[in-house]
């Protein structure tokens, strides 16, 4: 610092009258600042009215899970009321019918891990291979697949369930696995996903080091890919645990039946007369149900998040 910047400096702190001129510009230059956004009441008190509109039937479960068949139908729904009932719930519904939840249970992850886990596998490789190869009768395929997506599976639930009695695949897990195979709406995210994620350049560059596609694929893409294959691997996997309409017209023993058709089997069967006692085993098994799909997405989370953050950024 100069002798005359510290002058300027000391007149400027010494004379009152700069003093007030300084002042009053700093102060309008902070009400002139534009304002930064902050979230109103109105748009909080929606936010919290929509969280707890999500929260409520979850904590309605709970609660009432650990309930006594006595209490369950002579106390407030939102509160606990007797004794703390959960585990014996839990064993109940685990014991009743020799176990059948148990078996369902296993049909359920049986589904999952096949038909969302074979479909995800399928999904990748046609969404890159649209996304990255040319071939005759390529806008044709793609206009097929994005026509599909805006297809509802209920509309072609009957028709797969024809074909499949005069294949005699019905009531058998074959019935739920191959109509779980494609999914066009994976293949649409994973071939707009393939497009921004893998540059060209970068294939051109391993075709030129000598890379065969499947190595390039398996060894480069694959890994700029990953976010993409859990996102569509997530949402693979809520829709088969929680499909219902394709088990319940192709299956008919209960023994190869998935927790949805078997908890609506209970449903019905509490709405019976005489039936009462089943209802505390539909909560329970609901409660159950719901376990283990919220489990799997906080732990696929941070791949997720991360993948989306990563695609933010355009280099």
């Amino acid at each position: 610092m100069t002798i005359s910047s510290l002058d300027r400096e000391f007149s400027a702190t010494d004379n009152p009258s700069t003093e007030v001129i300084v002042r009053p510009a700093a102060r309008r230059r902070r009400k002139g600042a534009p304002n930064r956004a902050r979230p109103s009441w109105v748009l909080t008190a929606a936010m919290a009215l929509l969280l707890i509109y999500s929260l409520l039937p979850l904590f309605w479960l709970l609660v009432n899970s650990t309930k006594t068949q006595d209490a369950l139908f002579s106390s407030f729904g939102l509160w606990t009321a007797g004794p703390f009932a959960l585990w014996d719930n839990i064993h109940t519904v685990f014991s009743y019918e020799h176990g059948i939840f148990a078996r369902w249970l296993l049909n359920t992850l049986l589904y999952v891990v096949v038909g969302a886990g074979a479909s995800t596998f399928l999904a990748t490789f046609a969404g890159y291979g649209l996304a990255k190869f040319d071939f005759p009768g390529k806008r044709g395929v793609l206009a097929s697949v994005i026509a599909a997506v805006a297809v509802p599976g209920s509309a072609l639930a009957v028709p797969t369930f024809l074909m499949f009695s005069q294949l005699g695949l019905t009531n058998t897990p074959w019935a739920v696995f191959i109509p779980s195979l494609v999914t066009p709406f994976g293949m649409f995210l994973m071939w707009s996903y393939a497009q921004e994620a893998i540059p060209n350049e970068l294939l051109e560059a391993a075709r030129v080091d000598g890379s065969n596609e499947f190595r390039t694929f398996f060894s480069i893409s694959s890994r700029l890919l990953a976010p993409g294959v859990i996102s569509v691997l997530l949402l693979e996997i809520v829709g088969t645990w929680n499909n219902y309409f394709l088990p319940l017209i192709m299956l008919s023993d209960p023994k190869w039946y998935p927790l949805t058709v078997g908890l609506n089997q209970w449903s019905e069967q509490a709405n019976t007369a005489g039936g009462e006692a089943v209802f505390n085993l539909v909560i329970t098994g609901s409660l159950l149900t719901i376990i283990p799909i919220i489990a799997v997405f906080l732990f696929l989370q941070r791949y997720w998040q991360s993948g989306l953050a990563a695609g933010s950024v355009k280099q």
